[in-house]
């Protein structure tokens, strides 16, 4: 989804640039969109200690940790609240 998201914001801005010329406004509004479209991977928690499964240190990767890196928890278990 993150990815189509952000297909449709590049259209969007390259269209608005040849339409119209350059719009802060279409930036503006493409990075609402990546921002919205991103709010789910936010929520995305250790049901153990809170820590987000998606950052790796300082960098944010696609996928989700199965174990979680600071408490160790199992997070693809069958209790897991994230389903």
């Amino acid at each position: 989804m993150m990815l189509g998201v952000l297909a449709l914001a590049i259209i969007m801005v390259v269209l608005v640039d040849r339409l119209y010329g350059h719009s802060t406004l279409a930036f503006a509004a493409a990075i609402m969109m990546l921002v919205i479209a991103n709010a789910p991977m936010l929520r995305f928690n250790c049901p153990a200690c809170g820590k987000n499964l998606f950052f790796r240190g300082v960098l944010v990767v696609p996928w989700p940790n199965r174990i979680c890196s600071a408490c160790g928890h199992d997070c693809d278990s069958a209790n897991s609240q994230n389903r």
